[in-house]
């Protein structure tokens, strides 16, 4: 079904559920809901019956909107019917409350998803791209974990490490721009170092700023991605660079080297060069191979074996691609980089459309059409 056919379903969607019961707005709201998931969703598995399925989906939506507001408003009441406390805590709840859902009980895998989407604020879908996962296997591990925990005590938080993989989920996701959770994460990160004596801690926290230091040189006025070599540098925030690098040389000092402090240290090296052609990639490397050395994480070796590539020439990052999963997040984008700088613009080109093809972040899709569409701009035309 064409999305203008599509549209016109909706008037009498939106006429059913105003007529059982539901207010205009919500109704509304309901029905747009229905519309995006019916664009996600038809292409792949179209319904017999449209207009059926979109009644079903918004009523549904709407259904939990409305359980979602009572559910306020019955908590509004009680804490107005609540008789006047003592002098009230400065205390930030926020961090006690992440490290209760990292419940002992759970995975780590499953903490972090359950903390992410009942204190993050983040979707399903968000945390499901977060993980690498789809969608549908990221909300059942949610639902286990939620039937795990029902009726369980939390008397026993969880450990350090898995409140630093929320943490840090956190903030890449706001990072992106999707949901701007960054400052929140950083601030509640701020807490737990001053709360905690932990050199990961503290290593997460100096990635934290040497990224954000960074953020407003990310995006062209348009909105449009750019690239950590063409950025404009006296663009970035020199004092929470400085604040960044301080906090990881303590860090590191300590000797207890975690990965998060080997991804600051990235950070550092990148921040602390004046031009992209300086940096100190052969450092980057090395840093690399620590992080991989700790965590064997796939994307860990996607880029070192960019790093390789500017370090030690292209074909030398070309190598080190090849030995990894082809189906990783941006190992085509990668490789397409890699192929332009060892000169082959065709192969480039094709490699840059295919992963502007797999993006799932429409910024980033858009920057790599535009790099397909730049070096076939200066391929000459057969014959």
């Amino acid at each position: 079904m064409e999305p203008a056919e599509l549209r016109g379903l909706l008037p009498g969607v939106l006429a059913i559920l105003v007529r059982r019961g539901a207010e205009f707005a919500a109704a509304e709201d309901a029905v747009q809901d229905a519309l995006v998931e019916a664009l996600r969703v038809w292409p792949g598995d179209p319904p017999r019956d449209p207009k059926g399925w979109l009644i079903t989906v918004a009523w549904r939506r709407f259904l939990d909107v409305a359980r979602a507001d009572a559910a306020r408003r019955r908590r509004e009441d009680l804490v107005d019917q609540e008789p006047p406390s003592g002098p009230a805590s400065s205390a930030d709840d926020t961090l006690q409350l992440y490290f209760l859902c990292a419940h002992p009980s759970l995975t780590p895998a499953s903490a972090v998803a359950l903390t992410l989407r009942a204190v993050g604020g983040l979707t399903t879908r968000q945390i499901a791209d977060a993980y690498l996962v789809p969608e549908t296997t990221m909300a059942q591990r949610i639902s286990r974990a939620k039937r795990t925990v029902s009726g369980v005590r939390f008397d026993q938080p969880g450990d350090v490490a898995t409140v630093l993989r929320v943490l840090y989920l956190v903030f890449n996701e706001g990072y992106t721009g999707d949901v701007d959770l960054a400052t929140e994460a950083i601030r509640l990160t701020r807490r737990l170092a001053a709360a905690i004596d932990h050199p990961e801690v503290a290593g997460l926290l100096a990635l934290m700023l040497l990224h954000h230091a960074r953020r407003a040189a990310r995006t062209a006025p348009d909105g449009s991605l750019i690239p950590l070599a063409d950025q404009d540098r006296d663009r970035w925030d020199t004092t929470m660079i400085a604040e960044g690098v301080a906090i990881l040389q303590m860090a590191l000092s300590r000797d207890r080297l975690g990965e998060f402090q080997a991804q600051a240290a990235v950070a550092a090296l990148h921040a602390d060069a004046r031009a992209a052609d300086e940096t100190d990639w052969v450092q980057i490397v090395e840093w690399y191979d620590e992080l991989v050395h700790l965590t064997g994480n796939p994307l860990a070796r996607l880029n070192r074996a960019v790093a390789v590539g500017e370090a030690d020439g292209p074909q030398a990052g070309l190598a080190a691609l090849a030995e990894l999963d082809p189906s990783l997040p941006r190992h085509t984008a990668a490789a397409a980089y890699l192929h332009e700088r060892a000169g082959d613009q065709n192969r480039a080109a094709q490699m840059y459309a295919e992963a502007a093809h797999q993006a799932t972040n429409l910024a980033e899709r858009d920057h790599l059409t535009k790099q397909a569409a730049r070096l076939n701009a200066r391929i000459p035309p057969p014959g």
